[in-house]
């Protein structure tokens, strides 16, 4: 008594001829599996199968893994070259006024943010001349205005970078765009010995832009540039 194969003779041919192409291919490795654990029968149990099992499920999140830390790593690495090109473009002035004039134009449209503002703490802000051109840009606020803004009523110390989300304009910073802003990222500014503090505001439109559960490091080194490059300027 003769068996008749159940397949036709040219699939089973190829079968025969490219055994790597049916090992290779997941889904119809998991499909043969599949209909020889139904052949065996319900009473038994195939712990090679199971093994399989775990060992696919293991790769896919080690796949997934995988993944994500090549899109964490270019996410990185385009973040580093945007500061790269801020910090650039803020050395290029040769005058405070137009130092100002680029921090809210072309540093932040490489930044992606919808706003800049510089603030100054000052024990003698009559005495500053007219910068009513720069309003839009640099404020002038008294001494502890700052730590105020930073904390927002909460005790303990502040730091450097604070990411979060607003709503409203707490310290009257944004001007016409109060309403506009739903996250902030605030950088708190050491101007060195004897001086008064100062802070570097980034605003955006987006209220996922900035988040307390972001990374802060190239925030960090954006700040410790831009306190180097206004040391310059105040001295």
């Amino acid at each position: 008594m003769t068996t008749k194969p159940k397949i036709e003779d040219a699939l089973r041919a190829a079968i025969i001829s490219q055994p790597d192409v049916i090992l290779d291919d997941k889904d119809v490795m998991s499909a043969l599996v599949t209909a020889n654990e139904k052949a065996m029968g319900a009473n038994i149990i195939d712990m090679r199968g199971i093994a399989m099992e775990r060992l696919e499920a293991r790769l896919d999140r080690l796949e997934d893994t995988h993944r994500s830390v090549i899109a964490a790593a270019y996410e990185n690495l385009a973040g580093t070259n945007q500061i790269h090109r801020a910090i650039l473009r803020m050395l290029d002035p040769t005058g405070f006024e137009d130092f100002l004039r680029d921090l809210g134009g072309e540093v932040a449209e490489i930044l992606r943010v919808d706003l800049v503002r510089l603030v100054l703490e000052t024990d003698h802000a009559d005495e500053v001349p007219d910068l009513d051109q720069l309003g839009d840009i640099l404020s002038l606020s008294e001494p502890g205005f700052i730590a105020g803004y930073l904390s927002q009523g909460r005790t303990g110390s502040t730091r450097q970078v604070t990411l979060r989300q607003i709503q409203g304009d707490p310290g009257g910073l944004y001007g016409d765009k109060d309403g506009y802003i739903r996250s902030e990222a605030c950088l708190k500014l050491d101007f060195g010995p004897g001086r008064l503090p100062g802070m570097l505001v980034l605003g955006a439109e987006d209220p996922h832009m900035f988040g307390p559960q972001q990374g802060t490091d190239l925030l960090l080194f954006f700040a410790g540039v831009f306190e180097r490059i206004m040391r310059r300027w105040l001295s």
